[in-house]
């Protein structure tokens, strides 16, 4: 297996809500700021800062200002080493099923 340099628990427990994962979906597509993201909910801007706190906490986005705002930026290589795990727990797991289903027919 491949050495991470992020912190997994965080990227799934960030990923665990809805609007969190909406949140990632929408920046990935494109750059947003805290408010263009805040408008697209029923919840406070408070509440959008607090889901885009996680996202941060879980290297999932980054923050940069621009003037009074603040941009929210997909972070595409946390996205990918995310793949890339869940890609070797696939392959890990299609050869124990491929090894059974072979002593299987073997049987």
């Amino acid at each position: 297996m491949v050495e991470y340099s992020i912190n997994f628990d965080a990227v799934f427990g960030a990923l665990s809500d809805g609007t969190r994962r909406d949140m990632l979906t929408r920046v990935m597509r494109g750059d947003q700021t805290i408010s263009e993201l805040a408008s697209r909910y029923s919840i406070t801007f408070a509440g959008v800062s607090k889901h885009v706190g996680v996202l941060l906490r879980a290297q999932l986005v980054s923050k940069k200002r621009r003037g009074r705002e603040q941009v929210i930026t997909g972070n595409d290589q946390t996205i990918r080493q995310t793949m890339t795990l869940l890609w070797d727990y696939e392959k890990l797991w299609t050869e124990r099923f491929d090894r059974l289903d072979q002593f299987l027919k073997e049987e």
